[in-house]
Protein backbone atom coordinates (compact mmCIF):
# COMPACT_ATOMS: atom_id res chain seq x y z
CA UNK A 1 0.00 0.00 0.00
CA UNK A 2 1.06 3.70 -1.43
CA UNK A 3 -0.11 6.80 -0.98
CA UNK A 4 -1.05 6.66 -5.13
CA UNK A 5 -3.02 3.46 -4.40
CA UNK A 6 -4.69 4.86 -1.33
CA UNK A 7 -5.35 7.34 -3.59
CA UNK A 8 -7.16 5.72 -6.27
CA UNK A 9 -9.38 3.71 -3.85
CA UNK A 10 -10.79 6.96 -2.27
CA UNK A 11 -12.24 8.02 -5.55
CA UNK A 12 -16.03 7.77 -5.79
CA UNK A 13 -17.45 4.51 -7.56
CA UNK A 14 -20.68 3.48 -8.96
CA UNK A 15 -23.20 2.47 -6.40
CA UNK A 16 -23.04 0.01 -5.08
CA UNK A 17 -19.36 -0.17 -3.81
CA UNK A 18 -18.95 -2.67 -1.46
CA UNK A 19 -16.37 -2.99 1.40
CA UNK A 20 -16.20 -5.94 3.57
CA UNK A 21 -14.02 -5.77 6.79
CA UNK A 22 -13.24 -7.90 9.26
CA UNK A 23 -10.78 -8.94 12.02
CA UNK A 24 -8.38 -11.66 11.46
CA UNK A 25 -6.33 -13.85 13.60
CA UNK A 26 -2.19 -14.45 13.10
CA UNK A 27 -2.54 -18.14 14.46
CA UNK A 28 -4.43 -21.36 15.67
CA UNK A 29 -6.76 -21.92 17.03
CA UNK A 30 -8.40 -18.39 16.67
CA UNK A 31 -7.91 -18.19 12.90
CA UNK A 32 -10.11 -21.68 12.00
CA UNK A 33 -13.01 -19.48 12.61
CA UNK A 34 -11.87 -16.77 10.06
CA UNK A 35 -13.33 -18.74 6.60
CA UNK A 36 -16.72 -19.03 8.70
CA UNK A 37 -17.19 -15.27 9.75
CA UNK A 38 -15.97 -14.50 6.13
CA UNK A 39 -18.88 -16.53 4.22
CA UNK A 40 -21.12 -15.17 6.96
CA UNK A 41 -19.94 -11.91 5.87
CA UNK A 42 -20.41 -12.45 1.83
CA UNK A 43 -23.54 -14.25 2.77
CA UNK A 44 -24.63 -10.76 4.88
CA UNK A 45 -23.63 -8.58 1.24
CA UNK A 46 -25.52 -10.59 -0.78
CA UNK A 47 -28.82 -10.07 1.14
CA UNK A 48 -28.33 -6.47 1.57
CA UNK A 49 -27.70 -6.47 -2.22
CA UNK A 50 -30.92 -8.33 -2.80
CA UNK A 51 -32.98 -6.34 -0.80
CA UNK A 52 -32.02 -2.75 -2.16
CA UNK A 53 -34.12 -1.37 -4.75
CA UNK A 54 -31.67 0.32 -6.20
CA UNK A 55 -29.32 -2.52 -6.95
CA UNK A 56 -30.10 -4.60 -10.37
CA UNK A 57 -29.72 -8.54 -9.90
CA UNK A 58 -27.03 -8.18 -12.37
CA UNK A 59 -24.85 -5.69 -10.84
CA UNK A 60 -25.37 -7.40 -6.89
CA UNK A 61 -24.53 -10.34 -9.14
CA UNK A 62 -20.83 -8.76 -10.29
CA UNK A 63 -19.67 -7.25 -7.25
CA UNK A 64 -20.55 -10.43 -4.95
CA UNK A 65 -18.46 -12.62 -7.41
CA UNK A 66 -15.68 -10.11 -7.13
CA UNK A 67 -15.79 -9.78 -3.57
CA UNK A 68 -15.07 -13.67 -3.61
CA UNK A 69 -12.40 -13.17 -5.93
CA UNK A 70 -10.71 -10.87 -4.08
CA UNK A 71 -11.35 -13.10 -1.10
CA UNK A 72 -9.74 -15.49 -2.88
CA UNK A 73 -6.23 -13.67 -3.27
CA UNK A 74 -5.77 -14.23 1.09
CA UNK A 75 -4.69 -17.02 2.60
CA UNK A 76 -6.26 -16.96 5.69
CA UNK A 77 -4.01 -19.25 7.56
CA UNK A 78 -1.30 -16.39 7.76
CA UNK A 79 -3.32 -13.44 7.88
CA UNK A 80 -2.39 -10.76 9.65
CA UNK A 81 -4.93 -8.50 12.13
CA UNK A 82 -7.43 -7.25 9.79
CA UNK A 83 -8.58 -8.29 6.46
CA UNK A 84 -10.67 -5.51 3.84
CA UNK A 85 -12.15 -6.57 0.98
CA UNK A 86 -13.13 -4.16 -1.81
CA UNK A 87 -15.87 -4.65 -4.90
CA UNK A 88 -17.64 -2.29 -7.33
CA UNK A 89 -20.30 -3.37 -10.10
CA UNK A 90 -17.46 -2.96 -13.35
CA UNK A 91 -15.37 -6.34 -12.01
CA UNK A 92 -12.98 -4.03 -10.05
CA UNK A 93 -12.09 -5.84 -6.64
CA UNK A 94 -8.87 -5.60 -3.86
CA UNK A 95 -8.08 -7.31 -0.70
CA UNK A 96 -6.00 -6.24 1.80
CA UNK A 97 -4.29 -7.89 4.89
CA UNK A 98 -3.58 -4.95 7.39
CA UNK A 99 -1.65 -4.76 10.50
CA UNK A 100 -4.03 -3.39 12.76
CA UNK A 101 -7.20 -4.68 14.25
CA UNK A 102 -10.74 -3.47 12.28
CA UNK A 103 -14.73 -3.98 13.48
CA UNK A 104 -16.85 -6.01 11.35
CA UNK A 105 -19.18 -4.55 9.06
CA UNK A 106 -20.14 -4.54 5.42
CA UNK A 107 -20.63 -1.43 3.90
CA UNK A 108 -22.57 -0.58 0.59
CA UNK A 109 -21.71 3.18 -1.09
CA UNK A 110 -21.00 4.80 -3.75
CA UNK A 111 -17.07 4.37 -2.70
CA UNK A 112 -15.27 2.24 -0.97
CA UNK A 113 -14.80 2.16 2.89
CA UNK A 114 -11.09 3.39 3.05
CA UNK A 115 -10.94 4.63 6.60
CA UNK A 116 -8.82 1.26 7.81
CA UNK A 117 -6.52 1.51 5.34
CA UNK A 118 -6.49 5.29 5.80
CA UNK A 119 -5.59 4.40 9.78
CA UNK A 120 -2.95 1.82 8.79
CA UNK A 121 -0.90 3.77 6.34
CA UNK A 122 -1.28 6.90 8.99
CA UNK A 123 -1.42 5.30 12.43
CA UNK A 124 1.47 2.55 11.93
CA UNK A 125 4.54 4.43 12.18
CA UNK A 126 5.96 4.99 8.49
CA UNK A 127 9.34 6.60 8.99
CA UNK A 128 12.52 7.26 7.25
CA UNK A 129 16.02 5.83 9.10
CA UNK A 130 18.93 7.15 7.68
CA UNK A 131 22.02 4.70 8.83
CA UNK A 132 25.42 6.58 8.63
CA UNK A 133 28.62 4.98 7.96
CA UNK A 134 32.11 5.62 6.76
CA UNK A 135 31.63 3.00 4.56
CA UNK A 136 28.01 2.53 3.14
CA UNK A 137 25.37 4.77 4.41
CA UNK A 138 21.74 3.40 3.75
CA UNK A 139 18.19 4.89 3.94
CA UNK A 140 15.53 2.82 5.40
CA UNK A 141 11.70 3.15 4.65
CA UNK A 142 10.03 2.02 8.00
CA UNK A 143 6.31 1.32 8.31
CA UNK A 144 4.80 -0.80 11.08
CA UNK A 145 8.26 -2.60 12.35
CA UNK A 146 9.55 -2.82 9.09
CA UNK A 147 11.89 -1.87 7.49
CA UNK A 148 12.79 -2.00 3.41
CA UNK A 149 15.95 -0.63 2.24
CA UNK A 150 15.29 2.47 -0.65
CA UNK A 151 17.54 2.28 -3.60
CA UNK A 152 17.60 5.56 -5.86
CA UNK A 153 17.60 9.10 -5.36
CA UNK A 154 21.52 8.53 -3.69
CA UNK A 155 20.87 5.90 -2.25
CA UNK A 156 22.55 3.67 -0.88
CA UNK A 157 25.53 6.24 -0.35
CA UNK A 158 29.47 5.12 -0.18
CA UNK A 159 32.55 7.82 -0.31
CA UNK A 160 34.56 7.41 -3.42
CA UNK A 161 37.80 6.07 -2.42
CA UNK A 162 40.75 8.08 -2.03
CA UNK A 163 44.23 6.79 -2.28
CA UNK A 164 47.40 8.11 -1.12
CA UNK A 165 50.34 8.15 -3.84
CA UNK A 166 48.66 5.87 -6.01
CA UNK A 167 48.51 3.15 -3.36
CA UNK A 168 44.72 1.88 -3.91
CA UNK A 169 44.05 2.35 -0.64
CA UNK A 170 42.03 4.67 1.48
CA UNK A 171 43.64 7.45 3.22
CA UNK A 172 43.85 7.01 7.11
CA UNK A 173 44.24 10.33 7.76
CA UNK A 174 40.58 10.41 8.71
CA UNK A 175 38.99 14.18 8.82
CA UNK A 176 42.39 16.27 8.11
CA UNK A 177 43.41 18.07 5.57
CA UNK A 178 41.85 17.14 1.94
CA UNK A 179 40.57 13.88 3.01
CA UNK A 180 38.48 15.92 5.83
CA UNK A 181 36.60 17.87 3.54
CA UNK A 182 35.89 14.60 1.25
CA UNK A 183 34.07 13.10 3.96
CA UNK A 184 32.43 16.64 4.76
CA UNK A 185 31.56 16.66 0.95
CA UNK A 186 29.93 13.14 1.08
CA UNK A 187 27.73 13.77 4.11
CA UNK A 188 26.38 16.95 2.77
CA UNK A 189 25.73 15.13 -0.57
CA UNK A 190 23.49 12.36 1.79
CA UNK A 191 22.02 15.41 3.73
CA UNK A 192 20.32 16.68 0.15
CA UNK A 193 19.59 13.81 -0.85
CA UNK A 194 17.65 13.06 2.44
CA UNK A 195 15.67 16.63 1.92
CA UNK A 196 14.83 15.29 -1.93
CA UNK A 197 13.30 12.55 -0.94
CA UNK A 198 11.44 14.40 2.11
CA UNK A 199 9.77 16.65 -0.37
CA UNK A 200 8.50 14.10 -1.85
CA UNK A 201 7.11 11.69 0.95
CA UNK A 202 7.25 13.75 3.99
CA UNK A 203 7.97 11.21 7.39
CA UNK A 204 9.34 11.44 10.48
CA UNK A 205 13.39 10.88 10.10
CA UNK A 206 15.24 8.49 12.75
CA UNK A 207 19.32 9.14 12.42
CA UNK A 208 21.41 6.18 13.23
CA UNK A 209 25.16 6.06 13.54
CA UNK A 210 27.96 6.98 16.46
CA UNK A 211 28.05 10.92 17.98
CA UNK A 212 30.83 11.71 15.25
CA UNK A 213 28.43 11.25 11.94
CA UNK A 214 25.48 12.48 13.22
CA UNK A 215 27.72 15.42 14.39
CA UNK A 216 28.56 15.79 11.06
CA UNK A 217 25.44 15.21 9.47
CA UNK A 218 23.70 18.00 12.06
CA UNK A 219 26.52 20.44 10.61
CA UNK A 220 25.76 20.02 6.92
CA UNK A 221 22.10 18.91 6.89
CA UNK A 222 19.73 21.57 5.56
CA UNK A 223 17.56 23.84 8.17
CA UNK A 224 13.87 22.33 7.03
CA UNK A 225 15.80 18.37 7.99
CA UNK A 226 14.23 17.99 11.17
CA UNK A 227 15.19 14.90 12.89
CA UNK A 228 12.77 12.96 15.14
CA UNK A 229 14.66 10.22 16.86
CA UNK A 230 18.34 9.51 17.39
CA UNK A 231 19.70 6.02 17.63
CA UNK A 232 23.40 5.57 18.76
CA UNK A 233 25.86 3.39 17.87
CA UNK A 234 27.30 1.76 14.74
CA UNK A 235 25.13 -0.19 12.14
CA UNK A 236 27.29 -1.31 9.38
CA UNK A 237 25.89 -4.45 7.78
CA UNK A 238 23.17 -4.83 10.55
CA UNK A 239 19.93 -6.53 9.51
CA UNK A 240 16.81 -4.67 9.01
CA UNK A 241 15.36 -6.38 11.82
CA UNK A 242 18.29 -5.30 14.28
CA UNK A 243 18.02 -1.36 13.25
CA UNK A 244 14.07 -1.66 13.41
CA UNK A 245 14.60 -2.56 16.99
CA UNK A 246 16.76 0.09 17.70
CA UNK A 247 14.86 2.32 16.52
CA UNK A 248 11.54 1.78 18.43
CA UNK A 249 12.36 3.77 21.55
CA UNK A 250 12.65 6.60 19.55
CA UNK A 251 9.94 6.38 17.64
CA UNK A 252 7.87 5.59 20.51
CA UNK A 253 9.01 8.72 22.42
CA UNK A 254 8.12 10.64 18.81
CA UNK A 255 4.17 9.06 18.93
CA UNK A 256 3.78 10.49 22.59
CA UNK A 257 5.57 14.27 21.57
CA UNK A 258 3.03 14.27 18.88
CA UNK A 259 -0.10 13.22 20.50
CA UNK A 260 0.69 16.03 22.67
CA UNK A 261 1.50 18.23 19.95
CA UNK A 262 -1.75 17.78 18.77
CA UNK A 263 -3.60 18.83 21.67
CA UNK A 264 -1.38 22.03 21.67
CA UNK A 265 -2.05 22.51 17.73
CA UNK A 266 -6.14 22.53 18.58
CA UNK A 267 -5.84 24.80 21.58
CA UNK A 268 -4.25 27.66 19.79
CA UNK A 269 -6.43 26.98 16.74
CA UNK A 270 -9.16 27.79 19.44
CA UNK A 271 -7.70 30.66 20.31
CA UNK A 272 -7.49 32.61 16.33
CA UNK A 273 -11.03 30.84 15.58
CA UNK A 274 -9.97 27.95 13.44
CA UNK A 275 -11.25 25.30 15.68
CA UNK A 276 -14.16 22.86 15.14
CA UNK A 277 -14.99 20.12 17.55
CA UNK A 278 -17.65 17.58 17.26
CA UNK A 279 -19.07 15.69 14.55
CA UNK A 280 -21.59 17.74 12.49
CA UNK A 281 -19.48 20.91 12.67
CA UNK A 282 -16.33 19.16 11.90
CA UNK A 283 -18.44 17.76 8.62
CA UNK A 284 -19.68 20.95 7.50
CA UNK A 285 -16.44 22.89 7.62
CA UNK A 286 -14.63 19.94 5.95
CA UNK A 287 -17.52 19.60 3.21
CA UNK A 288 -16.65 23.22 2.47
CA UNK A 289 -12.79 22.50 1.77
CA UNK A 290 -11.89 24.38 4.73
CA UNK A 291 -10.39 21.02 6.90
CA UNK A 292 -6.46 21.63 7.11
CA UNK A 293 -5.76 19.34 9.66
CA UNK A 294 -8.34 16.00 10.95
CA UNK A 295 -7.81 14.85 14.09
CA UNK A 296 -9.96 11.65 15.35
CA UNK A 297 -10.03 8.97 17.59
CA UNK A 298 -8.90 5.51 16.11
CA UNK A 299 -12.04 3.98 17.62
CA UNK A 300 -14.52 6.71 16.67
CA UNK A 301 -17.56 5.28 13.98
CA UNK A 302 -20.58 6.45 13.65
CA UNK A 303 -23.72 5.92 11.56
CA UNK A 304 -25.70 9.19 10.58
CA UNK A 305 -29.52 9.92 8.69
CA UNK A 306 -29.73 12.70 6.44
CA UNK A 307 -32.25 14.97 7.65
CA UNK A 308 -33.45 18.24 5.60
CA UNK A 309 -29.60 18.45 5.01
CA UNK A 310 -28.32 17.92 8.26
CA UNK A 311 -26.58 15.33 9.49
CA UNK A 312 -27.76 13.44 12.73
CA UNK A 313 -25.37 10.56 14.02
CA UNK A 314 -26.94 7.23 15.61
CA UNK A 315 -25.50 5.20 18.18
CA UNK A 316 -24.11 1.92 16.88
CA UNK A 317 -21.56 0.95 14.44
CA UNK A 318 -21.73 1.30 11.14
CA UNK A 319 -24.49 -1.07 9.00
CA UNK A 320 -26.92 -1.02 11.59
CA UNK A 321 -29.06 1.54 9.77
CA UNK A 322 -31.00 1.12 6.10
CA UNK A 323 -32.26 3.65 4.02
CA UNK A 324 -31.91 6.15 1.01
CA UNK A 325 -30.24 9.18 3.42
CA UNK A 326 -28.30 6.79 5.61
CA UNK A 327 -24.38 6.76 5.73
CA UNK A 328 -22.89 4.09 7.24
CA UNK A 329 -20.34 6.07 8.71
CA UNK A 330 -20.26 9.87 8.69
CA UNK A 331 -16.50 9.62 10.03
CA UNK A 332 -14.85 7.85 7.67
CA UNK A 333 -16.81 10.36 5.22
CA UNK A 334 -15.64 13.08 7.01
CA UNK A 335 -11.67 11.55 6.46
CA UNK A 336 -12.46 11.34 2.60
CA UNK A 337 -13.64 14.41 2.05
CA UNK A 338 -10.72 15.74 4.15
CA UNK A 339 -7.56 13.87 2.22
CA UNK A 340 -9.35 15.04 -1.14
CA UNK A 341 -9.56 18.23 -0.29
CA UNK A 342 -5.51 18.24 0.38
CA UNK A 343 -5.71 17.76 4.16
CA UNK A 344 -3.88 15.96 6.73
CA UNK A 345 -5.71 13.55 9.08
CA UNK A 346 -3.90 12.07 12.14
CA UNK A 347 -5.28 9.73 14.10
CA UNK A 348 -4.89 9.28 18.12
CA UNK A 349 -5.85 6.73 20.84
CA UNK A 350 -9.44 6.58 21.97
CA UNK A 351 -9.71 8.75 24.90
CA UNK A 352 -7.76 11.66 23.76
CA UNK A 353 -10.05 13.72 22.26
CA UNK A 354 -12.72 13.72 24.92
CA UNK A 355 -12.61 16.98 25.52
CA UNK A 356 -13.36 17.52 21.41
CA UNK A 357 -16.17 15.26 20.72
CA UNK A 358 -13.74 12.37 19.57
CA UNK A 359 -13.25 14.74 16.59
CA UNK A 360 -11.28 17.93 16.22
CA UNK A 361 -10.64 19.73 13.07
CA UNK A 362 -7.97 23.14 12.49
CA UNK A 363 -9.76 25.22 9.78
CA UNK A 364 -7.65 26.93 6.79
CA UNK A 365 -9.72 30.16 7.68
Amino acid sequence: MDAATLSELRKPRTYPAVSVLMPTHRSLPENRQDPIRLRNLLAEVRRRLHDDDRVAPDAADHVVRGLERAAGEVDLRHASDGLVLFAAPDGEHHAFTIGQPVDERVVVDTGFATRDLVADFTRAPRYWLLSLSDQRTRLWSGHDGDLTEHIGGGFPAAPEPIDEAGSGRQSRRGARGGDGERHRQAVRDVANAVDRILARDRRPLIIAGVTRHQALFDEVAGQHTVVAGRVDGSFEGAAPSTLAEAARPALAAYEDLREVAVLSELEAARSIQRYAGGLCEVTRLVEEGRGEHLVVERGYYAPAVKSRGELVPVDGMPGVLRGADVVDDAVDDVIETTLEYGGEVTFVSDGFLVDHGRIALVTRY
